[in-house]
């Protein structure tokens, strides 16, 4: 237990345990206690309660309740960057290049929305003036998180990483009240449509094919079974010829037997698929 003001007890890390993992499938290990509770703290003096038991009951007494999204915000990790893993965007671009047609590709866990944007920039880059024909679905499960997304307003010291030449061509820097900040600019959110979406969810709203889907990052969360299932709903959603992005340390070879591994971290359906 810890030696601070609010009580955490065993029994009650366990049950915060299962409960994020029956909502959202992420999978908490022994130690990140000290992680859950300083994100749940917030939640508890919010509503003025000492005992994390108290805040737990009153969640599993009323299951539709809205404090459910902000327990599941709190525990969700939302670490991204634009470009990230940077290797993947020309291999994106040379597998849309030549695609008739609207492009469609799916961020199936958008964060804060740094990588569907470089998503709809390197369709920008790639298309020309067929870009805005194209569209990035954007979903993720943390609707704070859309929030921030849907604003596309950034600190300028994050987007300072990036070329020069892409931050005058997809950027607008602030002045006065928003010196220090960049919006990305109409012309590439216009292109992105967000949506809250749980992937262990029964019923996606989303519909395909899709040219391309990224799912970097989140099944590291999830253990084999659901990274299996979600795999499995993946597969009818891309097109024959579609990709499937996967995060740095993640390895979908030996989970499902939809895919076959491509280039690094990336995914193509099998042709028994």
């Amino acid at each position: 237990m810890f030696d601070r003001d609010l009580v955490l007890t065993d029994d009650d890390f366990t049950r915060i345990r299962q409960l994020i993992y029956e909502r959202a499938g992420i999978v908490l290990a022994e130690h990140k206690r000290e992680m859950v509770y300083s994100r749940l703290a917030k939640r508890l003096r919010h509503h003025g309660m000492t005992r994390f038991g108290d805040y737990l009951a009153r969640l599993e007494r009323q299951p539709a309740a809205r404090e459910w999204e902000a327990f599941t915000n709190a525990l969700t990790t939302n670490l991204t960057a634009f470009f990230r893993e940077a290797h993947h965007f020309p291999l994106l671009a040379s597998h849309i290049a030549g695609k008739p047609g609207p492009v469609r590709i799916w961020s199936a866990a958008a964060s804060t929305g740094e990588e569907p944007y470089s998503i709809a920039m390197t369709l920008h880059e790639t298309l020309g003036p067929r870009a805005s024909e194209s569209r990035v679905v954007a979903t993720d499960i943390d609707t704070e998180a859309l929030a921030r997304a849907r604003a596309g307003i950034y600190p300028m010291e994050q987007v300072r990483k990036l070329d020069e030449s892409c931050i005058k061509r997809f950027f607008l820097k602030g002045s006065g009240e928003r010196i220090g900040l960049a919006r990305v600019r109409p012309e590439v959110t216009s292109m992105v449509e967000f949506e809250q979406l749980n992937l262990l969810a029964p019923n996606w709203s989303i519909k395909g094919p899709f040219d391309a889907i990224f799912c970097r990052n989140v099944m590291i969360y999830f253990d084999k079974s659901t990274q299996a299932r979600i795999l499995q709903r993946f597969a009818p959603l891309l097109k024959p010829d579609g990709l499937l992005f996967a995060g740095h340390s993640e390895n979908f070879s030996y989970i499902s037997e939809a895919f076959r591994l491509r280039g690094q971290t990336v995914y193509m359906l099998k042709p028994s698929a």
